[in-house]
């Protein structure tokens, strides 16, 4: 049986976000996934980096925080509630990240949790990046809200490709450590919009993720085109 993992961020368990999150846990469900969920509210994640992260450090005089990381873990003394979460990841076969975005961006919580969650050398690491990433042959989609209407964002929009906007996350955090990115779910002006929008909404989610398998992916650096120091051949 196929896992997935969803990562839900939101300080309202009412929210139409927790909605996307049913919706997606619901839906994959019901296709024959196996499913998990880590509520970063509900389970008082703390997205802060610090040398607590560490019960034994390789060095004690200065944190360099990767390299504390690789060790932790080879070690097994990293902190319980990191490598929770790694496993987690490791186990699936398909990552859910669902949230609100907050100022062309996420939620500081899901910001530290891939910060403290997303280990140098078992996610990524000099040239395991991209498609020799840790996370390769697995998959990732985002669903995220916001409160900007659809006509915002675009080639010729006022604000640009929202994809484009979060290249840091799409590229630059899960297709660095390996994950073939699926296109992304948005659902735009969500505050804003009556009740029957959303429910159109959260049915046009549900039919995505019960066809997630013809999902297309985001195209992503190939390591072949870059020479070792990732120079352009």
């Amino acid at each position: 049986m196929r896992k997935a993992h969803i990562v839900y961020a939101h300080p309202e368990p009412q929210s139409f976000v927790a909605s996307m999150r049913k919706t997606v846990e619901v839906s994959l469900s019901s296709s024959g996934w196996q499913t998990t969920v880590t509520d970063l509210q509900q389970s008082k994640f703390n997205p802060i980096v610090s040398d607590s992260d560490f019960n034994d450090r390789l060095r004690h005089d200065y944190l360099v925080y990767a390299k504390e990381q690789r060790h932790a873990w080879a070690t097994e003394t990293i902190a319980p509630e990191i490598a929770k979460e790694v496993r987690s990841l490791l186990a699936a076969d398909l990552l859910v990240l669902v949230f609100p975005i907050y100022w062309f961006s996420v939620p500081a919580q899901m910001k530290g949790w891939i910060d403290r969650v997303m280990l140098s050398g078992t996610f990524y690491g000099g040239r395991e990046i991209y498609e020799k990433g840790g996370m390769r042959g697995k998959k990732a989609l985002v669903v995220a809200s916001l409160g900007g209407r659809e006509h915002m964002f675009g080639k010729a929009a006022i604000h640009g490709e929202l994809k484009d906007i979060l290249r840091h996350l799409l590229q630059g955090t899960l297709g660095y450590v390996g994950y073939s990115v699926l296109d992304p779910y948005f659902a735009y002006h969500v505050p804003y919009v009556d009740d029957s929008v959303r429910e159109g909404m959260l049915q046009d989610l549900s039919e995505l993720t019960l066809n997630i398998d013809t999902r297309s992916i985001i195209e992503m650096p190939s390591l072949d085109k870059f020479d070792a120091q990732f120079r352009p051949i």
